[in-house]
């Protein structure tokens, strides 16, 4: 990152945002995803998180804080509170409080339970958001439904269907895919969602607790949805333990048909890895797909 025209900017768009300056002595980094370029920086009194990539997805970043600072606005499970973000030199950046951050154990897990059934209770009168967003690097488009099955067969995996299409995913995949689209109301017959504020892509790397256990959640991906979705990538790739679902259900109890419909929703999830990631995950989209239909027979 030791690039002097972003390195001054940021120190400059922190002493806006925060009305003090600030000055970095150190920058370390802080490893990064598949995503983004991250690093702690440090001045003698406070440090900072940092996010970088590309300057043409600072838009990536004004969602996602804007996804944080929405979460943060309901005083129920905590984030990192973003501080400022821009662009120079062709890199964008988002800039947060840093966090000494550590796993989740099974208190801190039984509190995230409590804590997102409190963010889940945060509710509108539409599905969608006020603005779009990405899910991983993949644009997530939030238009705004007042039917949560067109919302989910046109803006999820609709959308997603087409761009797997689009890299050569066709044949069964898309044959499979249309017919699940259509009977999609059938997981829906006895069950009516209302709206939730979900984090939505909510799986084991994106939860840690403090130092004192208290749940962080942190890079949202933003809307307001059926809360089972949330839920749903919980348990995709793992990493809550039993404690957090206990706790969640004692405070806010899932329907029956939850079982079936969140491989519906981590159908979504497995797609878009397809779209970001490639044909290792065809199989595993198929086989739910398939799974699904045979749920409508």
């Amino acid at each position: 990152m030791a690039n002097p025209v972003i390195l001054q900017t940021i120190e400059h768009a922190i002493g806006q945002a925060t009305g003090e300056d600030f000055h970095i002595l150190r920058q370390v980094s802080a490893g990064g995803g598949c995503i983004n370029s991250t690093y702690r920086i440090e001045s003698e009194d406070h440090s900072y998180f940092v996010k970088l990539n590309h300057s043409e997805l600072l838009s990536m970043f004004e969602a996602e804080a804007e996804g944080l600072r929405e979460i943060a606005a309901t005083q129920t499970v905590r984030v990192p509170i973003p501080v400022c973000w821009g662009a120079a030199d062709d890199r964008a950046f988002l800039v947060m409080e840093c966090l000494k951050l550590r796993p989740g154990k099974s208190n801190s897990d039984r509190l995230l339970g409590q804590k997102l059934a409190a963010l889940h209770g945060i509710s509108q009168a539409y599905f969608g958001w006020g603005r779009d967003n990405t899910i991983g690097s993949t644009p997530q488009s939030n238009s705004r439904h007042l039917n949560w099955v067109e919302f989910w067969r046109v803006q999820r995996l609709g959308f997603q269907l087409k761009l797997a299409a689009q890299q050569g995913y066709g044949g069964g995949l898309q044959r499979q895919g249309e017919k699940l689209l259509e009977r999609l109301p059938v997981f829906f017959a006895t069950y009516d969602p209302r709206s939730s504020l979900l984090h939505g892509d909510l799986w084991g790397g994106n939860y840690s607790a403090c130092e004192g256990g208290e749940p962080v959640i942190f890079d949202p991906a933003c809307y307001y949805g059926d809360r089972e979705a949330d839920i749903a990538m919980t348990e995709l790739f793992g990493g809550f333990g039993g404690e957090f679902y206990a706790a969640y259900r004692d405070c806010f109890p899932l329907d029956e048909g939850y079982s079936t419909r969140k491989t519906l929703y981590n159908l979504y999830h497995i797609l878009n890895h397809l779209n970001l990631f490639g044909g290792g995950y065809l199989g595993q989209a198929e086989n739910m797909t398939d799974r699904l239909l045979a749920e409508t027979r």
